[in-house]
């Protein structure tokens, strides 16, 4: 086991075993760009082109603990960048379950959706990678099981909460602090709220 991920389930930020077992199959050093693939095992966001980071080991764990991806589950992966949370989220879902991985920046679409083509969850349908604006969320497969956002939004937007199920969850940065909403009702929604990180801000069209 890396001593990345041994730190990170000491700490308690990585507590559930199917977690923990996507971290391990999912190799973060895969969705780096070459220049920076030295630093895989720093607990620290590292830049990955235009602006925009593959997020902190501990910040990812942290999402994924309070989201609680399930098998079977369809997901929504919003700023999706690297490609590395969509990866890990299509590990846990696995072969009943579907993500969708939307990014804005043409470039990193492509980067994203080669890193997560190297485990074949492109080919056996379980990844579906579009560039698009993800503040609007994506009508076409909704609703969702969960949706995890990994850049900053001013709020949780209707959009999100429109295309979840209801006893759905989203897990999403808003300023410096990262919420929970978990959907009662057609109208009613609970929140945590969980401060002190810091995100890039996500890009809307």
């Amino acid at each position: 086991m890396s001593n990345l991920i041994n730190s990170l389930i000491q700490e308690g930020w990585l507590k559930s075993p199917h977690i923990i077992e996507a971290f391990l199959e999912i190799k973060r050093v895969d969705f780096l760009p070459d220049s920076i693939k030295n630093l895989a095992e720093i607990n620290e966001a590292l830049p990955i082109g235009f602006g925009q980071t593959i997020s902190q080991p501990l910040v990812v764990a942290f999402m994924l603990e309070l989201l609680q991806p399930r098998k079977g589950e369809k997901i929504l992966d919003i700023g999706a960048g690297s490609g590395w949370t969509t990866a890990l989220l299509a590990d846990i879902v696995g072969k009943e379950g579907k993500v969708v991985a939307i990014e804005i920046i043409p470039e990193l679409k492509e980067f994203g959706e080669k890193n997560v083509s190297k485990y074949n969850f492109i080919e056996k349908g379980i990844v579906e990678f579009l560039c698009a604006d993800g503040s609007q969320g994506y009508k076409e497969e909704a609703p969702y099981d969960k949706i995890l956002v990994s850049a900053s939004a001013k709020e949780c937007l209707k959009a999100w909460k429109d295309q979840l199920k209801i006893g759905g969850k989203i897990v999403v940065p808003i300023r410096n602090s990262i919420f929970l909403f978990e959907k009662k009702s057609k109208e009613s929604f609970t929140q945590k709220e969980f401060p002190g990180f810091v995100f890039v801000p996500l890009i809307q069209k």
